[in-house]
């Protein structure tokens, strides 16, 4: 068993190295040698699992045509016979081809004239939209007067552009660039009926950007200055946060600065604490144990 996983991470490895090295320099140019130094495994692991650089690329390709399947099945088992399954898998298509380097390099492949070798890539995709679009027309989806078919030639030319576009650069891929082509097409190729409950962006959002996480925050509070070593936070009681940003020069308070308590004593329960009066024109009251 130990030794059947290893072989499989091997093999894993060796893919997606291969991926990476064809979608840099193309099928012809790239070497078996870099392609296993990429991998961190010698050149007799890597001809022990393919034969030669056709059956890696076969294989780089197979990879690629499978995630293909998973996300166009995903998005007809979302969003049925609707056209709304079209827009989110070319969605989510363009973003595997930004960050999926196997399919990246798949694609490549499947575009690579030098390789003279035909592709499952593009017609797999082609193959599903047009069956896509020609639910869509049977139930009504599609406006009157326009044919699956012609549909289907619009769509694909546009995502191919996208992708061939997109292996130079990234930006072509990008959620705004797609969803700024589905504004144009959708008018032109949906029923009215459902025009204003289709969405253009997709309707799977994308992950939201993790907040940064701090236990504390900036307090705003009154005064010439922005910001302070210390201010009250809200609610009852002396207990303190940091403020946005320290400040420079002399204290606002009269007399040596206070010393600032130990971290347990910031959280701790309310304690009795002796305010000095404030000096004059100062926005800053401190507020120190009587400890």
């Amino acid at each position: 068993m130990v030794r059947q996983e290893r072989a499989a991470r091997t093999r894993r490895s060796l893919i997606r190295a291969a991926a990476e090295t064809f979608a840099e320099v193309g099928f012809v140019p790239a070497s078996l040698t870099v392609i296993s130094r990429r991998a961190g495994v010698s050149n007799g692991a890597l001809h022990f699992h393919f034969a030669n650089k056709g059956v890696l690329a076969e294989a780089v390709e197979a990879e690629a045509a499978e995630a293909v399947r998973r996300l166009t099945e995903s998005a007809r088992a979302r969003q049925g016979d609707s056209l709304q399954a079209v827009v989110d898998a070319t969605h989510e298509l363009m973003a595997a081809l930004a960050q999926d380097v196997v399919v990246r390099g798949g694609f490549g492949l499947a575009g690579d004239v030098a390789r003279r070798a035909v592709s499952p890539l593009h017609g797999q995709w082609q193959g599903w939209v047009e069956e896509s679009l020609c639910r869509a027309e049977r139930s009504g989806a599609l406006a009157r007067g326009v044919s699956w078919t012609a549909a289907a030639r619009v769509v694909v030319a546009a995502t191919t552009g996208f992708e061939v576009l997109g292996c130079k650069d990234a930006s072509w891929l990008s959620r705004q660039n797609i969803t700024r082509s589905w504004e144009l097409l959708l008018p032109l190729l949906a029923d009215r009926g459902d025009l204003g409950t289709l969405v253009c962006a997709g309707s799977r959002p994308p992950a939201p950007e993790p907040a940064p996480g701090s236990a504390l925050v900036p307090v705003p509070v009154p005064g010439p200055e922005p910001g302070s070593a210390l201010v009250p936070a809200p609610g009852p009681g002396p207990a303190f946060v940091p403020a946005a940003a320290p400040v420079s020069g002399p204290s606002p308070v009269s007399g040596p600065e206070p010393a600032a308590l130990p971290a347990p004593e910031l959280a701790a329960a309310p304690v009795p604490v002796s305010v000095p009066a404030p000096v004059s024109g100062s926005g800053w009251v401190w507020g120190v144990s009587g400890r």
